[in-house]
């Protein structure tokens, strides 16, 4: 198979891993959200612990977020942007929860996300996950739109 078949096909499941995850949040399906993260993964969030190490941690932290969130919304995700090289892979995105009262927390934050992502026997695993939330330097405060 051609190198950029191969690149193309790559890109298409971790593109795939990304809507997935996004999804399982959306439905609440804790063991779905926690199927494609590596068993050692490094995750940053942009609440405390704001660093938690392996998929344990990982499920205690959406365990804990799930109850605050509305049983119906939805995630939209802009600027998807994948690259990789051999078993590994960066991407990187904009997500935002949508389909909330404008007055849930949630709602309007636009988040950053990197994701480091390993090949292994052919399968895709996050291996390290960040979220942020940019701010302005000059106010300290953070900046929930594009």
């Amino acid at each position: 198979m051609k190198t950029a078949t191969i690149a193309t096909r790559d890109e298409a499941k971790i593109r795939q891993i990304i809507a997935d995850t996004a999804n399982a949040i959306c439905a609440k399906d804790l063991d779905r959200i926690v199927t494609h993260y590596a068993n050692d993964v490094t995750f940053f969030d942009v609440k405390p612990p704001f660093q938690s190490k392996g998929v344990d941690a990982v499920r205690r932290i959406w365990e804990a977020c799930l109850p605050y969130l509305p049983n119906s919304f939805e995630i939209e995700t802009q600027d998807i942007n994948v690259i990789v090289s051999g078993d590994l892979a960066i991407a990187h995105w904009l997500g935002c929860f949508t389909g909330m009262l404008a007055e849930h927390p949630a709602m309007q934050t636009w988040m950053r996300f990197t994701a480091v992502l390993q090949r292994n026997q052919d399968k895709w695993q996050i291996l390290h996950e960040h979220g942020s939330v940019p701010f302005n330097p000059e106010t300290s405060q953070a900046v929930f739109t594009l």
